[in-house]
């Protein structure tokens, strides 16, 4: 339901959190979501809030630039 997606958008934006980017997918997962974050703990409260509702599963990954990693 694409009025949903938006309206949980709205939510996670809410928290703090930007949307980049979404992608549906064809696999194993239906759907892929990049964020960015002031803190791994700010997409931690996005992750626990939506997943207690019982409706999807979260799977996180943090990510950093290649220069960051680097150092």
């Amino acid at each position: 339901n694409p009025q949903r997606i938006k309206e949980v958008n709205k939510e996670v934006e809410a928290m703090g959190v930007k949307i980049l980017a979404q992608y549906a997918l064809l696999g194993p997962y239906d759907f892929i979501n990049i964020l960015e974050a002031p803190s791994n703990q700010a997409v931690s409260k996005v992750a626990v809030e939506l997943g207690s509702r019982g409706t999807l599963q979260t799977f996180t990954m943090a990510a950093m630039t290649v220069d960051e990693f680097a150092k």
